[in-house]
């Protein structure tokens, strides 16, 4: 292999580790991210001011608290320099009072003279370390003597300590007087402005997120089958026009069902007159064999044409209601159990769920109707949770094939072995309850049933 082809291998493998790497970071990033909208808003909003203040506030901060801390420390040791000079001058006063009661009144620092030796090992130095560099800095420019300093030691004084010729001079001196301290104006104004911008877009936005959480709200209560009576546009022009089209949907799809049902009641209307008639003709006829076969015809053909009715016509003109869900699914085991079927109820958590109690349990009926006339036994299980109620509808009979599972559930499939077959034989059952299921913002799947043949499974949020 050339040198050539090493490095373009060497920039491939380089480059995917880096694509990898920032992958990684990227997944990472969106794992801290917040998911909500009212969060991530309140994050566009603080983060960037609070950023921009923290740099303007610590750039103006710190450029005035260097300038301060620079001349109170060239202040205090001028004031040393100044009693060097003193001392030197004056080499009459022996004990050194005269110096002393110099220092202590008129400049406030502790003046005291020790015996000619070593200076100290250096002691440790903060971490911000800015009077150190400043005093080092002014004692080096304005006495250019050996010195040592301590402004760790005592948290309220700073010692300094100059070798002179024939003695150590020993100052305290306030802490106060050589360092400007402005950090607790920095936090102060950091935490204050920050909580005040925190509460005002706080307030804000929450006025904000509202009109979309109540049409979400209004969405999910219509997808679910109930009405949403109190629902009107609210908030910015953008959530205001998501509302305005979320009721001309409502609208629209409210209407469309309306005329359906207008249609149907209008054929059903014309239908059963036709069929009256019959009847009323092989009444006057007389009794026969032909007469009776006709008779079956006709009773069959009502039942299918209130089977086709019922599927078109849905649950649409029923009201969601809190239904005691446990009391219904024992009306369904006593109905199993009077024709001949050994059927079980269980039902776990809170039995009182809202939804249009007819419709649904036509829904489980169907359910149950089915695994009857497959099955000899039926086992009904009921959950409830904080968000959805299932109920489970297990047979003993053949079951269904993988393949056929979803073919079921299409209107008017007549196959033996698809079970789909309600008691007209209009092969309506399981289509009109997913129907219905759906219509409650749910669905219904199937499934291998624990008793060797179908499992019915309905879950919709509650």
């Amino acid at each position: 292999m050339s040198t050539l082809d090493t490095g373009l291998t060497f920039i491939r493998t380089a480059s995917r580790r880096v694509s990898s790497a920032s992958e990684w970071l990227g997944r990472w990033f969106k794992e801290l991210m917040p998911k909500g909208l009212y969060a991530r808003a309140l994050l566009i909003i603080i983060v960037p001011m609070v950023i921009l203040q923290s740099v303007v506030a610590f750039v103006f901060m710190e450029r005035h608290w260097n300038t301060v801390t620079r001349r109170l420390s060239a202040a205090v040791v001028q004031d040393i320099s100044a009693l060097i000079d003193v001392y030197r001058s004056f080499p009459q006063d022996k004990d050194r009072t005269q110096i002393k009661r110099i220092a202590q009144q008129r400049l406030g620092l502790v003046v005291d003279f020790l015996p000619v030796s070593d200076m100290p090992a250096p002691g440790p130095k903060p971490f911000f370390s800015l009077l150190d560099q400043t005093l080092s800095v002014q004692l080096s420019r304005q006495i250019a003597r050996p010195f040592w300093i301590d402004t760790v030691g005592r948290s309220s004084l700073v010692e300094i300590r100059i070798k002179l010729d024939d003695t150590v001079m020993r100052i305290f001196a306030q802490r106060s007087a050589a360092y400007a301290s402005n950090s607790e104006i920095f936090i102060f104004w950091m935490l204050g402005t920050s909580s005040i911008l925190l509460i005002v877009a706080v307030l804000f936005l929450r006025n904000q997120i509202k009109p979309i959480l109540r049409l979400a709200d209004a969405a999910e209560s219509f997808g679910k089958g109930r009405e949403v009576p109190d629902f009107r546009p609210r908030g910015a022009r953008e959530v205001r026009r998501a509302a305005l089209a979320f009721m001309e949907m409502k609208s629209r799809v409210e209407r469309s069902i309306e005329q359906r049902t207008a249609m149907l009641a209008g054929v059903s209307h014309d239908l059963r007159t036709i069929l009256t008639r019959f009847k009323l003709e092989m009444a006057l006829i007389g009794d026969s064999p032909e007469v009776e076969g006709m008779r079956k015809d006709v009773d069959e053909m009502s039942g299918m044409l209130e089977a086709y009715l019922a599927f078109a016509r849905g649950d649409s003109g029923e009201q969601a209601q809190p239904t005691d869900m446990e009391q219904a699914l024992e009306e369904l085991r006593s109905d199993a159990e009077r024709h001949g079927h050994a059927a079980t109820v269980v039902f776990h958590g809170l039995p009182v769920v809202i939804v249009k109690p007819a419709a649904f349990k036509r829904c489980l009926a169907n359910l149950v109707s089915n695994a009857a006339r497959h099955g000899d036994a039926i086992s009904i299980t009921g959950h409830r949770d904080h968000r959805y109620l299932t109920v489970t509808v297990d047979d003993d009979g053949p079951g269904i094939p993988l393949e056929m599972r979803e073919e079921v559930f299409k209107p008017f499939l007549r196959l033996d072995d698809a079970r789909n077959q309600d008691e007209g034989g209009t092969g309506l059952g399981l289509a009109i309850a997913r129907d219905i299921a759906r219509s409650h913002g749910g669905d219904i799947t199937l499934g291998d049933s624990p008793l060797g043949g179908l499992r019915a499974r309905v879950r919709v949020p509650v």
